[in-house]
């Protein structure tokens, strides 16, 4: 399909600065030309980006559509893009995502257009750039650059509070930062003065044959660790969440939920469990645990909640510790759900942040005491709430089930009790979420402004029925998804667990690519140490 010299990487990752570069030249008082252009840019780089899907050799855990050029070879620094099972499914979220939030912006952003559009598709660029990164530079160089966009349309274009959640959301990003670009200059030392081969190549790193002391390993696992939780946001590091969402714009809330959150633990699965694996399983419990009190923690805040927009920011914070809990169970289950449950958490919490945008451009306000009786004004409305509602909580049949029950699963084989823990999740969404909707919904019409509320226009319409196609096509049908990233999650759980006790046993055994380590006996690697 793509050719082996095409740049399709660079492409679509650079593809929205054309678009930038489009809407500078465009006056400013032209608002409906610059929203057209930024939507096409969008629109044109997801049909870019969606023959990865097919092109994406699923039997293969290699990185694929690799493009590798020295950029300071002095320092090991190069232009490396490549993506595997994994990073292309981030990928497609990234670019299906943004044309529908910035489409959904259409209504709410009325000045200052032309900035709103360039910041962005710039950050666009910055998410995309971070997924495709196999140089650790580069990497941060694309985690820095997707920081700034972000914090122009919060500051710029949210709430009254927007000042204040944007430096605390910068803030918390930024000193997770300073820690990990602390760690990747280190681990570069420590490479060179083991193999002296100066570089920063991912792939180079992980295979690397030196082992890195446990007690070293525990250190640069904690500050890639502490950068990533934050930007999960796993507890304790999660309170800058719900200040970003309540003051964020619809569309920067959606881009916010469903991209930018699945950056840290993409962090995790990317860095974190390759480069550091002994280190990883000694966090192990610290992580599960977290995930846990994250998961009942932001369930329970958000059953309080006054504000649907709070309420669903706080959702998220229970689903992300759903995602953590089932990186850190190192089996095929947990680990493929722990991913699925990113790509459903981006549709079902991004569609549950544009309904609430919705409805506030009606209504002006959020608070859930002020609605009530929508069903019988708004039908079309209320029943896609409703599906997206059903999507979050994990009904069968749709999207957010499979990813639940995979993690569960996966928990279970890994440890009985935190699976026990992690279902009482799943319980304690279904009542907030369900009192939310009943609340809004339901009962009797007892305000005056909901009498003339207008149901969902066929923009609103259009930007919605994807996100609930998916839904149900995920949720009926997740073997494409779930199949394709089957080899690079086998792949990763065997390099963490034969990387393990090979630094463990301080021997070197060579990592059979593909191969689950449980399907190795015992015996087998005790020969192989002997030899």
């Amino acid at each position: 399909m793509f050719s082996s010299d095409f740049p399709i990487l660079s492409v679509i990752t650079y593809l929205p600065l054309i678009g930038v570069l489009l809407i500078l030249m465009i006056d400013k008082e032209k608002v409906g030309a610059i929203r057209i252009v930024a939507l096409l840019t969008a629109a044109i780089n997801f049909l870019f980006s969606l023959p990865l899907f097919f092109a994406c050799d699923p039997s293969t855990a290699a990185f694929q559509f690799t493009e590798h050029v020295p950029w300071i070879p002095e320092l090991g620094i190069s232009y490396f893009f490549g993506i595997d099972g994994i990073s292309m499914l981030m990928v497609i979220l990234t670019t299906f995502l943004t044309p529908l939030a910035i489409w959904a912006s259409f209504g709410s952003i009325t000045e200052k257009v032309k900035g709103y559009m360039i910041s962005f598709l710039i950050l666009e660029t910055g998410m995309l750039g971070v997924f495709v990164s196999l140089d650790l530079i580069l990497f941060f160089v694309f985690w820095e650059a997707m920081l700034f966009p972000m914090y122009f349309i919060i500051g710029i274009w949210g709430g009254p509070r927007r000042i204040y959640a944007t430096v605390k959301f910068v803030l918390f990003t930024m000193i997770g930062s300073a820690l990990m670009l602390i760690a990747i200059i280190y681990l570069y030392y420590l490479n060179y003065q083991n193999t002296n081969i100066p570089t920063f190549n991912l792939e180079l790193l992980q295979s690397s044959q030196f082992p890195i002391p446990i007690n070293i390993q525990m250190w640069l696992f904690a500050a890639f660790a502490l950068a990533f939780a934050i930007k999960v946001p796993m507890f304790p590091f999660h309170t800058w969440l719900p200040d970003a969402h309540v003051e964020a714009p619809t569309a920067g809330s959606v881009i916010l939920a469903a991209v930018l959150l699945k950056m840290g633990a993409y962090g995790f699965l990317r860095f974190c469990l390759p480069l550091f694996p002994q280190a990883a399983s000694e966090f192990t419990p610290l992580i599960s645990i977290l995930a846990i009190v994250g998961i009942i923690y932001g369930a329970m805040m958000a059953f309080v909640q006054k504000d649907v927009k709070s309420l669903v920011a706080y959702s998220s914070v229970s689903h992300l510790g759903f995602v953590m809990l089932g990186i850190f169970t190192f089996n095929i289950q947990g680990l493929q759900g722990g991913i699925l449950q990113m790509i459903n958490h981006g549709i079902s919490t991004g569609g549950l942040f544009l309904i609430v945008g919705m409805l506030y451009e009606r209504r002006h306000t959020r608070m859930i005491g002020d609605f009530g009786g929508l069903a019988k004004v708004v039908p079309v409305f209320s029943v896609m709430f409703m599906i997206i509602t059903l999507s979050s909580i994990g009904l069968p049949g749709t999207n957010g089930f499979v990813g639940e029950f995979l993690i569960l699963l996966g928990a279970f084989k890994s440890n009985m009790v935190y699976a026990v823990l992690a279902a009482t999740g799943v319980v304690l969404a279904a009542v907030y979420m369900l009192w939310m909707f009943q609340r809004v919904i339901f009962g009797q019409v007892d305000k005056k402004e909901n009498e003339t509320l207008l149901d969902l226009n066929l923009r609103e319409k259009l930007i919605l029925i994807p996100l609930i196609a998916l839904i149900f096509f995920i949720g009926i049908y997740p073997k494409p998804i779930l199949s394709r990233m089957e080899t690079s999650v086998k792949n990763l759980t065997a390099i963490v667990q034969q990387k393990f006790r090979v630094e463990e046993d301080n021997h070197k055994i060579r990592i059979i690519s593909g191969t689950p380590m449980d399907k190795i006996s015992l015996n087998e690697v005790g020969e192989q140490k002997n030899e």
